[in-house]
């Protein structure tokens, strides 16, 4: 039993450097979320900071609760964008170890 129990040990290591590496990376990428056609984007990086907001100005002008409807949706966007990426680097670490059904990460 030592055997099969220090391989799961060794394989539950080895995810979990990947996991802090994917995080890592996560934390340094950096997604755009748009809304109404490319007037209000927001840029934010995996750790849900905001790096830049852009607002196209005439929105002021022509319909400003628009605008922050715009900028709510923009927001949204980037946030979503931001949660399919944690999942693309993040969800599939597990798949390769062969755990009992029903075993949970973390532990």
């Amino acid at each position: 039993m030592k055997g099969p129990l220090a391989g799961l040990m060794q394989q539950a290591q080895r995810m979990q450097e990947e996991m802090k590496r994917a995080q890592e990376e996560l934390a340094q990428a950096e997604v755009t979320g748009q809304s109404g056609g490319g007037l209000v984007s927001v840029r934010m990086s995996g750790r849900h900071e905001v790096r830049a907001v852009s607002i196209d100005r005439k929105l002021f002008a022509d319909d400003p609760e628009m605008a922050e409807d715009l900028v709510a949706a923009a927001f949204n966007d980037a946030v979503n964008k931001v949660a399919a990426l944690s999942q693309q680097k993040l969800g599939n670490l597990a798949s390769g170890m062969n755990l009992p059904a029903g075993f949970k990460l973390p532990f």
